[in-house]
């Protein structure tokens, strides 16, 4: 009994003490602000209303950060014009929340409002805040739906999320994880994170393989359900954003699961990190070697004082609840209190004038009022900056600026810093690093970081589920070993393969960035001839984990699996036997009939022109008779003569000769594309083949290409046939269609290169090459092995070794750099008039030419001129004494030739001879001959009277 007495009263003294240390503080505090308000009568006191949960731990510990933060700043500047009262409701729900704010715009009048806690209730703030120009600062709200164009004035004094996504990307590709699982609390918050992460990720090209997300009262079955899930995945890298109490939660039931061991990486966010000095001994323990990222808070001398006596008061307050320890929030709101005591103290005096008693536009609530100050309270406090307990404070687009986060690992009993991301700069081990300035994504720079599981090997973000081996799939066939050869052995019944598709696998295996242990497994053990390689990629992940073989890259079976880059030739082609034809009309090929007729045509005009051109002309060296007599002939025979026999002087006018020399080139540019066309006819195969019903088409058993075919080219199923091996391609060929064969084969260029290869003469690729994808290996969808095996293949592939495991499994010479030249189309086409249309118009244009200088009067009085002007300008180079003599000979010459001319155009019988009338001009050693006019009439009239005796 005395005992019990004793212990009463010294709970009693107990209380008394703490009862009296409280009083002496209040009245401290009284006389302060009693002494403040003697010294300055005449501040202004601005109402501040402030929503929150009163008997939650987060809520008790802002509401005491906030006293505290008007304390402070009025201590440390007494002689301020303005006083910031804050009036607090205390709400638990988000009804009595909204019915506080109500009552504090009705009653209270506040300029302002700090909340609300939870962000469910953003959406109803904002928007009255909206209404009556009121500034909503929230603590709590990192992430938010409510746009900031749309909602000025609601204020987040916490870092966007969006900026803690980014660096939660930067990490997950410094530490090469390519496929991330995201755990997630199903709400607006989470929902509207997620979306930030998705689209951070996406441009590291990091995927999401899952998003898990957990209702906010998920029950402990429905969570372990869910990670028992993630321990059949290949995944290993977990990304949780959720509150503490469903987060806390997990990692104790992650723990019995057994997705806290090594190979496992996990990172919380700052929803968790923010909370972690609040958590028991039990959770720690199960969130030992997890990653963290959180807003980086500088140490200060000022951060120490308040957090020492922030617990001497929280002792004071004397609150029935759980305690929270200080965390970021608590400091985010001191410093978003302290910056509206400063905002409103730069504004000015304040008076009764605050509101606008205009009521509301669209308000049925007629007791609302527009506040005047709002936008001058939310201008100013967008305007404030200075250095708080929780570092810089600096509003941007309604958010505060964060830079700077910490990267941290649970250890033990607290969390140890391992480095920092910084917006600007990347991943690094410190601060203030003086080394380059370089953005940087390598997390080389962190400290030793102690994995789950007590690991200090970083996992690789992948591992092997269920067995400890690769289950690698095979097919096994006995046509085209050269790519697989499946092998099993009698004893142990262990499946071994060779081939150029494993041994491009074994080659990729050695320059992975990791071992693997692998154990091949063989598909078609029976070699059922209706097995299909689509039905071997459906065994995975069931079977297998991934299959190498002659597997091709095509669309409709990327739906279920992935696939690697390719390591072969990828297209379809078709392979025909190689005949030629024999056609005797083969050389009129090479042009078209438009062309040959163009060609004919073009000879016959040719001479009659040159006749026309001619007839002025007779043979200086032959009788005139026989000379009248054969012309005419030759003339006409000229633009085929002068081809097959160019020494032979066959025309004798100036016009004639020049417009021989332009037929030429036309001609010569004729034959030589009828050689051209002509060898491409004889060269390239003409067999004439064409889908019909007649033929038969080959494929390959158990591949695509039937299926290809059918749905692609429009092939009846009815018209394909199925073969396994390049002899039994052969043989089917060999028999044609009419015998059980085929007459043609479709299939992929490495397997038609073989069989050309053995082959060789007798088949041949033609037509076009149809796309396909290539061999590749296959993956379970969202597999990370893609990415790494695909990388190794594509070192292998340009490597110089490839050339070597070609030639080892398909021959000496072999090579798919070689080009396929087997593969040139026959369709060569004949050649039309339109190809040569414009050599047909400068021989017209110059056949006008001629026949209008040498035939028309003003043809020739040009001609005649022109001939003058160069005589007299190569006469006055050689004699400038006597050009002015030699000029007026010519002239004399000339008038007399056309005299000459008049006077013997009405003698009709009488023959001249030839040389009186011809015009000789000798200028140095060049002779320019004229045939007079006068000579060719009486040429033409002495053959007219030789015909008519001939007659």
């Amino acid at each position: 009994m005395p005992n019990n007495i004793e212990c009463s009263c010294f709970a009693v003294t107990r209380i008394l003490i703490l009862f009296f240390i409280s009083s002496c503080i209040c009245h401290a505090a009284n006389d302060a602000i009693e002494h403040g308000s003697s010294e300055h009568t005449q501040s202004s006191v601005v109402p501040i209303g402030v929503v929150l949960d009163l008997d939650s731990p987060l809520g008790t510990m802002a509401d005491v950060c906030m006293e505290m933060a008007v304390s402070d700043f009025y201590a440390a500047h007494p002689n301020y014009a303005t006083r910031l009262r804050l009036h607090t409701k205390n709400a638990k729900s988000v009804l009595e929340a909204n019915f506080a704010v109500l009552e504090l715009l009705q009653h209270e009048e506040v300029h302002g409002i700090v909340g609300p806690q939870d962000s469910i209730e953003e959406t109803f703030f904002a928007e009255l805040g909206e209404k009556v120009h009121m500034p909503i600062i929230s603590f709590t709200a990192t992430t938010s739906t409510l746009s900031h164009k749309e909602n000025r004035y609601f204020v987040r004094a916490t870092p966007d999320a969006a900026i803690q996504a980014q660096a939660l990307a930067m990490i997950c590709e410094g530490f090469e994880w390519h496929e991330v699982v995201v755990l997630y609390e199903d709400t607006d918050y989470g929902n509207q994170f997620l979306s930030y992460m998705n689209k951070a990720f996406q441009e590291v090209e990091i995927r999401l393989g899952y998003m898990i997300a957990f209702p906010s009262s998920a029950e402990d079955s429905h969570v372990m359900k869910e990670l028992d899930k993630l321990r059949t995945k290949q995944t290993r890298v977990f990304v949780v954003h959720m509150n503490p109490y469903l987060g806390f939660r997990l990692f104790n039931l992650a723990k019995k699961v057994g997705v806290m061991s090594e190979e496992f990486a996990w990172i919380i966010t700052d929803s968790l990190s923010n909370f972690l000095n609040s958590m028991d001994f039990v959770t720690r323990d199960s969130m030992q070697g997890v990653l963290g990222i959180r807003p980086y808070i500088p140490r200060s001398n000022n951060l120490q004082s308040f957090q020492k006596r922030w617990k001497r008061n929280m002792i004071l307050k004397n609150t029935t609840g759980p305690i929270m320890e200080l965390n970021a929030y608590g400091l985010w709101v001191y410093d978003a209190v302290t910056a509206l005591a400063t905002a409103i103290e730069n504004i000015a005096l304040l008076n009764s004038t605050l509101f606008d008693i205009n009521i509301m536009r669209n308000g049925t609530d007629k007791r609302l009022r527009i506040s005047t100050f709002g936008p001058q309270l939310l201008n100013e406090l967008s305007r404030t900056k200075f250095r708080g307990l929780s570092g810089d404070f600096e509003l941007v687009d309604g958010k505060l600026k964060q830079s700077t986060f910490e990267i941290f690992n649970v250890i033990g009993n607290g969390e140890k810093s391992v480095g920092y991301w910084i917006q600007n700069r990347g991943i690094t081990g410190e601060l203030n690093s003086t080394g380059t300035t370089m953005y940087s994504t390598s997390t080389k720079e962190l400290k030793s970081i102690t994995w789950p599981g007590d690991s200090v090997i970083r996992p690789k973000g992948w591992a092997i589920p269920a067995t400890g081996k690769l289950r690698v799939g095979i097919p096994w066939k006995h046509g085209f070993t050269e790519f697989v050869d499946v092998t099993i052995d009698s004893a142990t019944k262990h499946t071994n393969a060779t081939g150029f598709s494993i041994d491009i696998f074994l080659t990729a295996l050695k320059l992975l960035p990791f071992p693997i242990n692998y154990e091949f497994i063989h598909y078609n053990d029976t070699k059922n001839i209706d097995w299909s390689y689509d039905d071997m990629l459906h065994e995975i992940p069931q079977k297998f984990d991934m299959v190498v073989g002659d597997t091709t890259i095509w669309a409709p079976r990327a739906v279920y699996v992935d696939f690697s880059l390719p390591y072969s030739e990828s297209g379809v082609i078709l392979v025909v036997k190689n005949k030629k034809p024999f056609d005797m009309w083969i050389f009129v090929k090479p042009l078209r009939w438009d062309l040959w007729l163009a060609i004919i045509v073009a000879c016959f005009l040719m001479g009659i022109v040159l006749h026309i051109l001619e007839r002025r002309v007779t043979s200086k060296d032959t009788d005139p008779l026989s000379a009248n007599k054969e012309r005419p002939r030759m003339v006409y025979w000229s633009p085929v003569a002068v081809l097959a026999f160019p020494e032979r002087n066959m025309v004798s006018n100036n016009w004639s000769f020049f417009l021989l020399v332009v037929w030429l080139f036309m001609a010569f540019i004729l034959m030589q594309s009828y050689t051209a066309n002509l060898s491409a006819i004889l060269t390239v195969d003409q067999l004439k083949f064409a889908f019909s019903d007649n033929y038969y088409i080959g494929c390959q058993e158990g591949s695509f290409m039937k299926e290809f075919l059918i749905e692609q080219l429009h092939i009846s199923a009815s018209r394909l046939r199925t073969y396994s091996s390049a002899e039994d391609y052969h043989n089917a060929m060999s028999l044609g269609s009419k015998n059980e064969g085929i007459d043609a084969i479709f299939d992929e260029i490495p397997y038609m290169k073989l069989f050309l290869k053995k082959y060789d003469s007798q088949y041949k690729m033609v037509g076009p090459t149809y796309r396909t994808g290539g061999f590749g290996f296959a993956f379970p969808c969202g597999s990370p092995l893609v990415s790494h095996f695909s990388k190794a293949i594509m070192d292998v592939t340009q490597g110089p070794n490839m050339t070597a495991i070609e030639q080892e499994n398909f021959g000496p010479g072999y090579s798919s750099q070689d080009p396929l030249s087997s593969t040139i189309s026959q369709q060569t086409s004949s050649l039309t008039l339109y190809d040569f249309a414009g050599l047909f118009l400068i021989i017209g244009l110059v056949t006008i030419f001629a026949l209008f200088c040498s035939e028309t009067a003003i043809g020739r009085k040009v001609t005649d001129k022109t001939k003058n002007f160069i005589t007299n300008c190569l006469r006055f180079k050689t004699s400038q004494g006597n050009s002015m003599e030699n000029s007026s000979t010519d002239d004399g010459d000339l008038r007399q030739a056309r005299d000459d001319e008049e006077i013997r155009e009405p003698m009709q019988d009488n023959v001249s001879n030839p040389r009186e009338d011809t015009n000789e001009h000798v200028v140095g050693e060049v002779e320019l001959h004229e045939i007079g006019p006068s000579n060719a009439q009486n040429l033409g009239m002495r053959t007219e009277s030789n015909e008519e005796r001939n007659s």
